[in-house]
């Protein structure tokens, strides 16, 4: 496992992002883990953040893109602190951009996008905090598609759940690699995050948990 993402999985734990114990989701599961990004409010907390994105989208995607675009309304801090990160690792200029849940009707920046305005040609590299369901990207990536002719070269999350989408097959990141075309990835997955914490803070008895879950919600 490469160093940054061991270093992801502690930055996590110890910035209450991602805990364990018994959690019900929006879905209904009952999860013995949770992973909130919303819990990332300090500028420390942000710039390391960004920086692990960075990191991510590189080692997948490189740098052939031009704009990061965040759904609203995690995905506009994460495209915001990602764009800088871009530009201080790797010397590269690009743009942010987010969607907005009610289109602005007024002023010089109207339209439903906020940052920049997508033209055609732009290669967009999309940003999310976690894809249980791809709900999210069910709802955004019509606006990106209808705002210009981009293209996305891909999907970039912190942590890949690992659970069977909606189909009963596949996980979800490979529904919307499968539905929309694009590869999606991840800084890291739950199997990684099990490897680095097993014995440590995953006890047996939790890794029995985490276990039963990915036996009822894993892909089969």
């Amino acid at each position: 496992m490469e160093d940054y993402k061991r270093e992801f999985i502690d930055f996590m734990v110890e910035s209450n992002v991602l805990k364990f114990g018994e959690f019900t989701l929006k879905s209904g599961r009952k999860s013995p883990f949770f992973m909130n990004a919303g819990a990332y409010v300090t500028g420390y907390q942000l710039k390391k953040l960004g920086e692990f994105y960075a990191r991510a989208i590189h080692d997948n995607f490189g740098t052939d893109f031009d704009v990061l675009f965040g759904p609203a309304y995690k995905g506009i801090p994460l495209s915001v602190v990602t764009a800088v990160a871009f530009h201080d690792l790797y010397g590269k200029e690009v743009k942010y951009c987010s969607d907005r849940k009610e289109a602005k009707d007024h002023g010089a920046d109207k339209g439903n996008l906020l940052g920049y305005q997508l033209a055609d040609g732009d290669r967009v590299v999309m940003v999310e905090d976690v894809t249980t369901s791809g709900k999210s990207i069910d709802e955004t990536y019509p606006k990106v598609m209808a705002a210009a002719d981009v293209e996305v070269k891909g999907l970039i999350v912190s942590l890949n759940r690992m659970e069977v989408g909606k189909g009963g097959k596949v996980t979800a990141q490979q529904e919307i690699q499968e539905k929309y075309g694009f590869p999606v990835a991840s800084i890291v997955s739950m199997e990684e995050v099990v490897e680095a914490l097993d014995g440590s803070l995953i006890t047996p008895e939790l890794h029995a948990a985490i276990d039963e879950y990915y036996a009822q919600y894993g892909v089969k």
